[in-house]
């Protein structure tokens, strides 16, 4: 499916192509530490149907537990992540998308989950917590 979408200040657009069975959501803690949240949600996009506007900040992340560098891109004015993939100059093999910057984001809901054995222990009971519909003035 196509899709797109942008970073919150929109300085960073993206465009291309994701197979919405390939949705992921990972618990490791890695992901947690970089979204500062319990988990990321990413979609692979292949680099030759995935385009950008703007500039994204890099840095390399050593991953914890295979010990492979990852390239992962944000935007330097908002902050919001972007991707990751690996490092190299030009075109990379595919993109993993952060789908919380997509537009279709409604519909590219998580398939599978990895890393789950660091999963937060409350991930899976989050039915039971009270629900507001939109904040409070």
């Amino acid at each position: 499916m196509k899709v797109s979408g942008a970073c919150h200040c929109g300085n960073i657009t993206i465009e291309g192509e994701a197979d919405p069975a390939l949705v992921n959501i990972c618990h490791c803690t890695d992901c947690q530490t970089g979204t500062g949240s319990a988990f990321r949600v990413s979609v692979p996009i292949p680099g030759n149907v995935f385009k950008m506007k703007g500039t994204p900040t890099n840095y390399v992340k050593t991953t914890s537990d295979s010990g492979n560098p990852r390239v992962q891109a944000f935007c330097g004015q908002c902050g919001s992540p972007i991707y990751s993939t690996s490092p190299g100059e030009g075109q990379q093999a595919s993109y993993m998308v952060r789908v919380g910057i997509l537009k279709e984001r409604d519909q590219l809901a998580p398939k599978k989950q990895s890393w789950f054995r660091s999963a937060r222990n409350w991930v899976t009971s989050m039915d039971a917590i009270p629900k507001i519909e939109k904040q409070r003035a």
